[in-house]
């Protein structure tokens, strides 16, 4: 059986590198107890997916990842027992057992909502609400990207879904799939520079609200939260 669980990221857990919570979740199911399958071969090993990582720093209330397992006592004995074994600032919103067919969590990534706020508003004067009609009014909204192998250039106009400002920051919905994932940091730093000033990225504090996957075309898109295909066990 294929288990979504839906999780929180908050508190000094926020500054865990993406690697680290993997290798914690390993462990907090080993001592949940779940009867989580494990891989066959030399190097047995739990199966298990994560959905977008999050970068350091990020508070999120929207972070997923699958498993199989092998039996259950249920939806809330699984919930009951990931809890207890979880520590201040990582805490277990939502477990659904996924379809057959259903892709695995990193794959079915289509877009997120982040809320991107200064976190000391006198470090930084810029009207988010005036400015934002003639930055979406842009032709592009060109940022720089930094791959292995090279620096990019890109246009993510047309990955911003929605931006909605507000007095101390803005909120937006932005593509975050694996060919045209738009960094929130990157989409403020673009926001800024068209804004006439030059801001360290240690200002804003970054909190993704949901992950969210396409339940429509990419013609007519219709973005659904990740656990929307599960249902209840």
């Amino acid at each position: 059986m294929k288990i979504r669980i839906k999780f929180e990221k908050d508190g000094v857990m926020r500054y865990i590198g993406h690697l680290d919570i993997m290798r914690y979740f390993q462990k907090a199911i080993r001592r949940a107890e779940i009867d989580i399958k494990y891989s066959t071969g030399f190097s047995p090993h739990q199966i298990m997916s994560f959905a977008a990582p999050l970068g350091v720093g990020h508070i999120s209330f929207g972070e997923y990842f699958d498993i199989e397992v092998n039996s259950h006592n249920g939806k809330q004995d699984m919930m009951e027992r990931l809890n207890a074994a979880m520590v201040p600032g990582i805490c277990i919103t939502n477990v659904v057992e996924l379809p057959d067919n259903a892709g695995n969590a990193m794959a079915t990534v289509a877009a997120a909502r982040y809320k991107v706020e200064v976190k000391n508003p006198e470090d930084l004067k810029i009207d988010f609400i005036g400015l934002t009609g003639a930055f979406l009014g842009q032709d592009e909204i060109l940022v720089t990207k930094q791959t292995k192998k090279q620096e990019l250039t890109i246009d993510i106009k047309p990955y911003i879904f929605e931006w909605i400002p507000y007095e101390n920051g803005v909120e937006m919905f932005v593509d975050a799939s694996s060919s045209n994932n738009v960094k929130p940091a990157l989409a403020m730093e673009s926001f800024c520079k068209f804004a006439g000033v030059e801001v360290d990225p240690i200002v804003f504090q970054i909190i993704r609200i949901d992950t969210y996957l396409n339940n429509g075309t990419n013609e007519n898109p219709d973005f659904k939260p990740l656990d929307y295909v599960g249902k209840d066990f």
